[in-house]
C-alpha cells in the first residue's frame, strides 16, 4: 500500500472513511490501475471517477476531504506531486474540503526553499495523444496556501510549515 493509500486504509479501519473517490490519474492511469486495485485488496469501498469528476463532487457535497501523496515537499511546505494535484487542491479551496497531503519524511526537502525551485518533468506527448502536438507535463506544483496539513510518518505538519 502506498503511502496515501495506508493512510486511507488506516482510517478506514477506524471507521473514519466510508468510501473513497479514485481519480483515474491520468495520462498513465495510475489511480484506476494501482490505487483501486490497493484499496480493493484493503476492503476499502471505492469508486473510480474520471479526474475533471472531482469539481462535481465537491459541489455537490459529496467530498469530505482530499488526502494526495508527494513527490517532494519544498521547505516552505509547497507540494510537488502528480499533475492535477494543484488543481484538486484550488477545488477543494473553492468547495471548502481540508485538502491533505500524505507522505513519508524522505519526501520533504529542507535544501528546496519554494516549489519554484522544483523542476517540472515534462513526458512524452505520445503518452497523450499521437500525432498531434502536446504538452505533457508529469508533475504540478500545488503552494502551501492550499495545503491542510502535511502527514508523515512522525506526525502531521500544520501550516505554516515552518517547521519543515
Amino acid at each position: 500500500m502506498g503511502t496515501a493509500g495506508g493512510a486511507i486504509e488506516a482510517a478506514f479501519g477506524e471507521g473514519l472513511v466510508a468510501h473513497v473517490w479514485v481519480g483515474e490519474t491520468r495520462p498513465l492511469n495510475q489511480g484506476a490501475r494501482l490505487t483501486a486495485w490497493e484499496l480493493r485488496r484493503a476492503g476499502v469501498p471505492f469508486h473510480v471517477v474520471t479526474d475533471s469528476s472531482a469539481g462535481a463532487l465537491m459541489a455537490r457535497g459529496m467530498v469530505d476531504a482530499v488526502m494526495v501523496g508527494a513527490d517532494r515537499v519544498a521547505a516552505n511546505g509547497d507540494v510537488a506531486n502528480k499533475i492535477g494535484t494543484y488543481s484538486l487542491a484550488v477545488l477543494a479551496d473553492r468547495h471548502g474540503v481540508p485538502f491533505h497531503v500524505v507522505a513519508p519524511l524522505s519526501t520533504i526537502d529542507p535544501a528546496t526553499p519554494s516549489g519554484a525551485e522544483i523542476p517540472i518533468e515534462e513526458r512524452d506527448p505520445g503518452e497523450v495523444v499521437a500525432g498531434l502536438p502536446a504538452l505533457n507535463y508529469a508533475f504540478d506544483v500545488t503552494p502551501h496556501g492550499l495545503v491542510s496539513s502535511i502527514v508523515t510518518e512522525a506526525g502531521v505538519l500544520s501550516p505554516p510549515f515552518t517547521e519543515l
